[in-house]
């Protein structure tokens, strides 16, 4: 297979992959740093709207930084995140606030346009990025983002996390995956940003199950994805079921999981950007195989150096 004569590919750059900071750079023109926050949401499937308990995987704990917590305002959270990401990214001036625990629509709208606000009121703050679940949006909402996105930077990040509906009531998701997309096409319709997750190895689902659903994720109007192999959290209905049922889970090694997502890259749509390819959690919290301390840009690296020696890149076998 024969890599492009120039090496530039058709999301602009000369990386194998659609990448986030690439898309950040044709953008904004600069780096911009996501600085999390943890506004207070729930979620219907936690107080019982929809179900009670949560997604068997959920522990938010072990993605929220320590200066995330709803017990400070939005304008403390994000100012403290500032400081904390600005000794790690001296070049990022400009943040998009991230409304990432729980599902970040999940409340009237006039408290929503309050939190929304607020965040956008801090210097420095170019945009807001709202983690949510895809029963959880409407119209007067989504109208109401369409109008904030002509004066900022707004997506909409829906938690999809597999594109088969027997997978999404094993994990008690609560929704099916044709509520999925009919969420992310009216949130495109309003030229809104959106995005979308989705975990490899969810019990249930073969690797040629999870190859398959490419086809699904390509047919969305995603602007922008992440993907994360399965991990098993403490204080979770997984762990329970884990430690009752082992036999029921099949988990990727690192270098495994590497050559895999190489598979569902050449098969991904090109103009999707890849915001993540794998999570990353502290190992206090995994009751199943991780990959200990390895970080997210040991991960890219590694992406990186093996689809050159594939000579492979994102799309290389999409059929669009």
């Amino acid at each position: 297979m024969e890599p492009k004569e120039d090496k530039i590919y058709v999301w602009g750059d000369s990386r194998r992959f659609n990448s986030y900071a690439g898309y950040f750079r044709r953008l904004f023109g600069e780096r911009v740093q996501k600085v999390t926050i943890d506004a207070g949401f729930t979620c219907p499937n936690r107080d019982g709207t929809v179900s009670r308990g949560g997604c068997t995987y959920c522990n938010n704990d072990a993605f929220n930084p320590s200066y995330c917590t709803s017990l400070k305002s939005v304008r403390t959270q994000i100012e403290e995140g500032i400081e904390f990401h600005a000794a790690r990214y001296r070049r990022a001036d400009s943040f998009l606030a991230y409304f990432q625990a729980y599902s970040n629509t999940y409340k009237p709208l006039d408290e929503l346009k309050t939190l929304y606000e607020e965040a956008l009121s801090v210097p420095g703050v170019v945009g807001i990025v709202i983690g949510t679940r895809p029963d959880c949006v409407d119209e007067a909402k989504l109208d109401y983002l369409a109008g904030l996105s002509e004066r900022c930077h707004v997506v909409v990040e829906y938690g999809i996390e597999s594109v088969y509906d027997d997978t999404l009531r094993r994990i008690n998701r609560g929704h099916t995956f044709e509520c999925s997309r009919r969420a992310v096409e009216m949130t495109a319709e309003r030229k809104i940003h959106v995005g979308a997750h989705f975990i490899f190895g969810l019990p249930g689902e073969s690797r040629d199950d999870m190859l398959r659903s490419v086809g699904e994720i390509n047919s969305l109007p995603l602007d922008t994805v992440k993907f994360h192999q399965l991990q098993v959290f403490r204080g979770t209905m997984m762990e329970r079921d884990y430690m009752a049922h082992p036999d029921r889970y099949t988990f990727f090694e690192c270098d495994e999981y590497i050559d895999f997502f190489c598979e569902i890259l050449m098969r991904l749509r090109p103009d999707i950007v890849v915001e993540r390819f794998a999570g990353e959690a502290p190992p206090r919290f995994h009751i199943g195989p991780s990959w200990g301390l390895i970080r997210n840009n040991t991960l890219i690296t590694m992406l990186e150096k093996r689809l050159e020696e594939r000579d492979v890149w994102q799309g290389c076998m999409y059929e669009g």
